[in-house]
């Protein structure tokens, strides 16, 4: 019974972290797409809600490179806390552009039937960050 329980115990405590572990992975690769210059494939990580208000994967690059040109080159990215605000859950990340200005970021990501989406990002006011 005890060996059960640990068991239950180990995969109730690792959920948190699978989760974590795959947003942050999804965030990664739209940089790394954002790098690369593949806007289609960054556009693919996309919510549903944001795809259909940019309409294309060119409108949603400009808007990328215009509003957030620390995420379209970063020098450095930094995973901080990942937090449930208002039922939908946020992950802090501290960019670093190659100019090295740092940037804090939320971005608020959904699970839909393909995996994790962004659905927003905020820059955020931090002490010594350029925002």
């Amino acid at each position: 019974m005890r060996y059960v329980l640990a068991i239950c115990l180990v995969l109730w405590a690792s959920a948190p972290l699978a989760q974590e572990t795959a947003i942050q992975g999804v965030i990664s690769d739209q940089i790394a797409r954002f790098q690369a210059d593949d806007v289609e494939g960054a556009f693919e990580h996309a919510s549903p809600g944001i795809r259909r208000l940019f309409g294309t994967a060119e409108r949603f690059g400009a808007m990328v490179r215009q509003g957030y040109p620390m995420v379209w080159r970063p020098g450095e990215v930094r995973y901080l806390n990942l937090r449930e605000i208002g039922g939908a859950l946020w992950q802090k990340v501290l960019i670093r552009d190659r100019a090295g200005r740092t940037h804090l970021l939320d971005y608020q990501m959904v699970e839909g039937e393909n995996g994790w989406k962004i659905n927003a990002v905020q820059v955020l006011e931090a002490p010594g960050a350029a925002v």
